[in-house]
């Protein structure tokens, strides 16, 4: 059985707050924080580590699109946005703090379980994404370092690329050592070659 997705949510009304949290537990979420303020929510974010953040827009001290930009800058976390407009304005400004759903007010229970769900599948994605974006990164790092170790190999020693590449491999296997940790020892000692 997974565990209850852990929620902390926004509004500055306190029966929207009341029918927010009604709504959640009876769709089988866990309410893990109630906050009234934008910055009240973003200090509960920081206590509490959500799994998901519903914020209303309209708050006081700090609008729901700041404190989501606020939270999601500090943590990672899925975050759906509440409001009574639909201005493209704050659409856009919405989109532009990571906001991974925005639903218009008054919220039907079947509205709130699909946003949930594909808010906290578009997150997970993402995280996978991201992933994928600093394997890919370090990968072509490494390519880069390699080549420039190869490139001196061959410049200092007069060798072919293959030859340049061989050795380093030889050296890698001999050092038990990964071949861009070698590239990075040529490139190092090559003021000195």
């Amino acid at each position: 059985m997974m565990p209850r997705p852990r929620i902390l949510i926004a509004d500055d009304e306190a029966i929207r707050l009341i029918a927010l949290r009604t709504q959640l537990t009876t769709l089988g979420m866990e309410v893990v924080g109630e906050a009234t303020t934008g910055r009240e929510a973003v200090a509960l974010a920081r206590e509490t580590a959500p799994d998901l953040v519903v914020l209303d827009i309209k708050m006081p001290e700090m609008d729901g699109i700041e404190a989501a930009r606020q939270i999601s800058s500090a943590q990672s976390v899925p975050i759906i946005l509440l409001t009574a407009y639909s201005d493209q304005a704050l659409i856009e400004r919405a989109a532009a703090a990571g906001v991974f759903a925005y639903l218009v007010k008054p919220v039907a229970e079947e509205d709130l379980l699909p946003a949930i769900l594909t808010a906290r599948t578009r997150f997970a994605e993402f995280q996978e994404l991201r992933k994928e974006v600093a394997t890919l990164s370090e990968a072509l790092e490494a390519r880069k370092v390699i080549e420039r170790a190869k490139g001196i190999l061959m410049d200092r020693l007069r060798i072919s690329e293959a030859e340049a590449f061989r050795r380093m491999q030889i050296q890698s296997q001999r050092e038990n050592k990964r071949l861009v940790e070698i590239a990075r020892a040529i490139i190092t000692a090559h003021p000195m070659l």
